[in-house]
């Protein structure tokens, strides 16, 4: 096995074990944000226009997969924040592995989180909405794996710009409720066009969130089609954020 890939791997690895040590947290939260979106749903589910969304509580779930995707991922950049505070950073860098060993290491180990946190969220859409075929479980598990990785690579780039908790914790809080809220997980584009300016709403529709939500929607079956090219938008979404990311990175652990 290459060294390079060996010891991202051993670093992803830590960063799972460590992920693991909280499973009974872990577990309530699942356990918590799953109660969350069923009582939303029931409730908005005789609420909102029908004409906007025939059934609120699968559009819903459909689109909390990318919530629970992106959320987790974002975990890791609060651990990774809390090492450049604590200067633990400077134990690894003392690693036998390049910094791009580790930079890939610790984007892997957001990665493994995510994916790791939606499990019980596809099962819920697998009772509630319906069974993916084979093709389309493969590209929900592109989507996922894509997501993952980009929300992780840019929580862990943010999370080390600045060693002050305050400025970490507002940046990373300023990212997620910008990411979280304009985008189209609660609400559909018609809805979006009647709150925001028609270039913004169309904007929306192209983030990554919105882009991963579409296609879980239409993998579950809940739309009929998406448009052609999101998984293609979705793949340089992530390219982007990777590449960003991993500079910004090095660039704080070197400074």
């Amino acid at each position: 096995m290459n060294g390079e890939l060996r010891s991202s791997l051993l670093i992803a690895y830590r960063d799972l074990v460590r992920f693991w040590k909280f499973k009974h947290w872990l577990a309530s939260q699942i356990v918590m944000n799953l109660a969350d979106v069923v009582i939303f749903a029931l409730i908005f589910n005789n609420i909102v226009n029908r004409e906007y969304i025939p059934d609120y509580i699968k559009f819903m779930s459909t689109g909390v997969l990318s919530v629970s995707v992106f959320a987790s991922s974002f975990s890791i950049g609060r651990e990774v924040g809390a090492e450049m505070r604590r200067e633990v950073v400077y134990y690894l860098l003392t690693l036998p592995a390049s910094r791009w060993a580790l930079i890939a290491g610790r984007i892997m180990g957001g990665t493994f989180r995510g994916l790791i946190y939606q499990l019980a969220f596809i099962a819920l859409n697998i009772a509630l909405v319906g069974v993916p075929n084979l093709y389309q479980a493969a590209i929900i598990a592109y989507t996922s794996i894509v997501l993952s990785a980009s929300m992780s690579a840019l929580a862990i780039a943010i999370s080390t710009s600045t060693r002050d908790f305050n400025l970490q914790a507002t940046f990373r809080a300023l990212t997620y409720y910008t990411l979280f809220f304009l985008s189209n997980v609660f609400y559909p584009r018609e809805v979006l066009r009647l709150r925001f300016p028609g270039p913004l709403a169309d904007a929306i529709a192209h983030t990554p969130v919105s882009l991963a939500s579409d296609v879980y929607r239409w993998a579950f079956g809940y739309y009929s089609s998406i448009n052609p090219l999101a998984i293609f938008e979705l793949t340089l979404w992530a390219i982007l954020l990777l590449v960003l990311a991993a500079l910004l990175y090095r660039r704080n652990i070197s400074r």
